[in-house]
């Protein structure tokens, strides 16, 4: 009994409330519709992409006030950098909770980065989840992960033809990339089914007719 009790209190989830801008919230929950998890798992699958992400945690380094030392590589702080606390304070956009739960690895972590940054838990957690979404590919890389377990090989590659013709005419400078796909297929397709898979294969079925 004692045993069981121990290992309940090994694997308890933290619960964390970060407050977010409005947009990255409805970002937050668009990407659990498109991929039919829960929002809570999104956000958790984004605090530890950032955490092991070399690219994110360089990007946040830069406002490191103590040093990091986290996956083997050590990040140096400067007491003299201004604290992202204060940073975050005068943002006067609309923000609301999101609720996640995480590991005690990742909140661990999540405790070190908000060390080293000088601002509470919940912050550090807000920033992370910031930072992956706006300065990191990691809606590309997630839509076409979700795509290839939910399309077969032809699909995959009706929609790089797709992709590569949209990029070749688009008057426009951005590249149209995979999460702009999915999210663009997700605005069009209004068929009452939350088979996003089904959804995207009826929309190349209609597109290859009007070729």
């Amino acid at each position: 009994m004692i045993e069981q009790e121990r290992k309940v209190r090994k694997d308890k989830k933290v619960d964390i409330k970060p407050t977010i801008s409005v947009d990255l919230k409805e970002c937050i929950y668009r990407l659990s519709y498109i991929t039919n998890k829960p929002v809570k798992d999104v956000a958790l699958h984004i605090c530890d992409y950032a955490l092991h992400s070399k690219e994110i945690m360089e990007i946040l380094s830069e406002s490191f006030r103590r040093n990091l030392t986290i996956h083997n590589t050590l990040y140096m702080g400067d007491l003299n950098r201004t604290s992202l606390a204060k940073v975050k304070k005068k943002e006067d956009y609309p923000k609301e909770r999101i609720s996640l739960r995480v590991s005690k690895t990742t909140y661990e972590n999540i405790c070190k980065l908000n060390y080293a940054l000088d601002v509470t838990p919940t912050m550090a957690t807000a920033i992370l989840l910031e930072t992956c979404l706006l300065y990191s590919d990691y809606v590309n890389e997630n839509a076409r992960s979700y795509l290839e377990q939910n399309l077969d090989l032809k699909r995959i590659k009706e929609l790089e033809k797709v992709i590569k013709y949209v990029n070749e005419h688009n008057p426009y400078e951005e590249e149209v990339s995979w999460g702009a796909l999915l999210s663009f297929l997700m605005d069009e397709i209004k068929t009452g089914t939350t088979n996003v898979a089904q959804l995207i294969n009826d929309w190349l079925d209609s597109y290859k007719k009007l070729k």
